[in-house]
């Protein structure tokens, strides 16, 4: 009896642990007087299993348009990558630095040409010659450019919160508070977001990062007890 109790639950972990590794996750883009920031958590899984919990879900595409990543880890990792290569190829070939409108439609193209095949929803933001500017790609293609975009599993937890709290007038640290608190509600919420606070900066000056531990978090609802 026992023994077959443990080749059960050896079946039921092999399940959970064959499942695809998934950004379940939330991230989030807001564009600001003089640039972008993006912001995401850190938590993958397979199933109930986190697989890891500091994955960097915000890929470089070029020095000046970054991609925020949920869905299917594999997936975003392939187009992540596909457009890197186009985007430096098409870069080189101009000789001077490409729109992130450019590097937004390489994203759909990809997105939405396999959207059949592919789970992924993208955030692209990035900073040129027109300013800051932010889209976003959903499951399925769609590109649409958004003064702020969310994603992920744990989005549906801060809408609402968003929708309130955003203003087109936000200084950077503005926008830097607004996209750090958004993060901390979604992972106090969405037991598929988790793990460390990632966010970064995209102005004239360049890109800046800044990596929170999740120690380091306020708490949201009183969860951790106060320090002695």
């Amino acid at each position: 009896m026992a023994s077959s109790r443990l080749v059960a639950g050896s079946a039921v972990a092999d399940a959970e642990f064959s499942r695809d590794i998934s950004l379940g996750t939330t991230i989030i883009a807001v564009q600001f007087a003089g640039g972008v920031v993006l912001g995401a958590d850190s938590r993958t899984s397979s199933g109930s299993y986190v697989a890891n919990r500091t994955q960097d879900k915000i890929t470089p595409l070029l020095d000046h348009v970054y991609l925020c990543r949920s869905g299917s880890a594999s997936d975003t990792q392939a187009i992540a990558g596909y457009v890197q290569y186009y985007l430096a190829q098409l870069q080189a070939e101009r000789g001077g630095p490409v729109r992130v409108e450019t590097a937004a439609m390489m994203a759909m193209q990809m997105a939405y040409g396999n959207k059949n095949a592919l789970q992924a929803g993208l955030i692209v933001a990035g900073f040129d010659a027109d300013g800051g500017s932010v889209y976003a790609i959903p499951l399925g293609g769609t590109l649409l450019r958004v003064p702020f975009a969310i994603g992920g599993s744990g989005s549906a937890y801060i809408t609402g919160w968003c929708d309130k709290n955003w203003r087109g007038d936000m200084s950077r640290d503005e926008a830097l508070d607004f996209v750090r608190n958004a993060l901390r509600h979604a992972m106090a919420r969405d037991s598929s977001s988790g793990g460390c606070v990632r966010t970064v900066v995209i102005d004239a000056a360049g890109a800046s990062r800044e990596f929170i531990p999740g120690p380091k978090l306020q708490p949201t609802y009183d969860e951790l007890p106060a320090p002695a």
